[in-house]
């Protein structure tokens, strides 16, 4: 009896050291009054309800009640950086929040995490942002913000993620001064916006520790040179611009690149035997361009790439024996090209192999859309259908029956369309 008696007075006084401790703490008033601002800003007079929004009831300290009915969730605070809890990261649910962020005083100096994505927010960002000095990470994806990056971003020095794609922000990516004071970004994402003209030459190369880079789906221009990307990078998109050119040292530089997308370009000429003899490198998309034709490496026992797409461009000549030798690729797309002659047996020996062998057996081998010719390698018309993923379609190969899955989905081009490519750069090769 006397052991319960000291285990409920144990949980009494535990609950009241707790009760005591919540009551005592006190959100500073400078973090009150930006919470209420951002509330009047984004939820208006009438939040949505069930939102986090809806819960914010100032009738109580926001810190004190975190977490509770009051306060369910959008914020975390801390008690240790002051003789006032300060709040330190803020995210809020993707409620349908609509309003002008600007219309905030964002004067927040503890807070490490600001989250809005995924919500209706439009108009510029506040200049008040410039007060989130120790801001680490800024996400805004998914809005419909717009107009051009304040210069008051370059006050954020402890940035490590900035995330603004998919909003309507426009003008030129960042000027050299900025990205100086950026130095401690390590993750970029600003696909899916309005961002024009050319990489700054030096700004982003001036990032050490930048390791993700996605500038995806804007309108930038211009040449990909040297300089102008950070050496710490792992993934890098620049899918669906206008860039017309690169110049491969630029990749080479980028000893630990990993995954590499300049799809949905104009750049022509070749492609670079940089690409297949780069030791970190897995994956390449270079697929919608006007590229013609593949340089061949020197050396391919380094290479570490695992997929391939280089669909939908002009390539000519025959298909690139090299490739079927890549020791790791598993994925490899050459669809709709100019390419022409026959399907080399190591292509095949490579689509029908099992585990276990020197090189990863091919998975996926798309050849569609080309002019290629002659017979179906006898390793390939022994493949069974889900083990491998093959495509010939809309060739000129002399027999694709559709009793072979990888002739099925469209014919072989007509012969008329065959002979007359043959006749055309036979034509081309003599002149030449």
């Amino acid at each position: 009896m006397a052991a319960i008696t000291t285990i409920i007075l144990l949980v009494l006084a535990t609950s009241l050291t707790a009760a005591s401790s919540a009551s005592s703490i006190r959100t500073h008033p400078t973090d009150i009054d930006s919470l209420k601002s951002l509330k009047s800003a984004l939820g208006g007079s009438t939040p949505i309800p069930g939102s986090c929004l809806a819960s914010w009831n100032f009738s109580f300290d926001p810190c004190a009640s975190a977490s509770s009915d009051r306060f369910t969730c959008g914020l975390r605070c801390d008690t240790l950086l002051s003789s006032f809890a300060r709040v330190t990261h803020l995210a809020l649910d993707p409620a349908g929040y609509s309003g002008f962020l600007s219309s905030a005083s964002l004067n927040l100096p503890f807070l490490q995490t600001l989250s809005l994505s995924d919500n209706f927010l439009f108009g510029p960002l506040p200049a008040s942002i410039s007060n989130l000095t120790r801001l680490q990470k800024l996400v805004l994806s998914r809005n419909s913000f717009s107009g051009e990056l304040p210069d008051s971003i370059s006050a954020l020095t402890h940035l490590e993620e900035l995330c603004l794609d998919n909003n309507r922000f426009q003008g030129r990516i960042f000027n050299n001064l900025m990205m100086r004071k950026l130095q401690r970004l390590k993750r970029l994402e600003l696909q899916g916006n309005l961002f024009s003209g050319h990489l700054p030459p030096a700004a982003l190369a001036s990032l050490p520790d930048l390791y993700f880079l996605d500038a995806s789906d804007n309108e930038l221009v211009g040449k990909i040179s040297p300089g102008t990307l950070p050496k710490s990078l792992v993934e890098l998109s620049l899918r669906n611009n206008s860039f017309d050119s690169y110049v491969p040292g630029t990749f080479s530089e980028l000893a630990t690149l990993q995954v590499l997308d300049l799809s949905h370009n104009s750049l022509s000429g070749s492609a670079s035997r940089v690409f297949f003899a780069h030791p970190s490198l897995q994956q390449l998309s270079l697929s919608h361009n006007n590229l013609s034709s593949i340089e061949t490496p020197s050396s391919i026992n380094q290479s570490s790439l695992v997929s391939v797409d280089m669909s939908h461009n002009r390539l000519q000549g025959p298909l690139p024996e090299f490739m079927a030798w890549l020791p790791a690729l598993s994925s490899l797309s050459l669809e709709q090209n100019r390419l022409s002659g026959v399907i080399p047996s190591e292509y095949a020996k490579r689509a029908a192999a099992g585990a276990g062998g020197r090189t990863t057996p091919f998975g996926r081998l798309l050849l569609g859309g080309n002019y290629l010719f002659g017979l179906i390698p006898g390793p390939l018309t022994r493949l069974k259908p889900g083990r491998v993923n093959v495509s010939l379609v809309d060739n000129c190969l002399y027999v694709c029956p559709d009793s072979f899955f990888f002739c099925k989905g469209a014919t072989q081009k007509s012969m008329v369309d065959c002979n007359r490519f043959r006749f055309r750069h036979f034509n081309i090769n003599m002149r030449n």
